[in-house]
């Protein structure tokens, strides 16, 4: 079953998503765990990436908006 959503919610929860990681970020128990020897991942991803990624992808979806004249309503402009 296919999920619909609109320009804006994928939007919402992709902000929503970088949010709730700059939390976990910032905090002092995920910080010592990233800073632990042992903590690794299998391409070196840390997650100041993910959010910086994830910002990427949000401004995508604002240029292809602009460049199809789409507002973040789902409405031609």
């Amino acid at each position: 079953m296919e999920m619909k959503l609109s320009t804006l919610e994928i939007r919402a929860i992709l902000q929503g998503c970088q949010y709730t990681l700059r939390l976990v970020g910032s905090s002092k128990d995920y910080r010592q765990l990233q800073g632990s020897p042992d903590f690794s991942t299998s391409n070196d991803t840390v997650l100041n990436n993910v959010v910086n990624t994830l910002g990427e992808l949000i401004e995508a979806i604002d240029d292809v908006e602009q460049l199809t004249g789409e507002s973040e309503h789902g409405i031609r402009t």
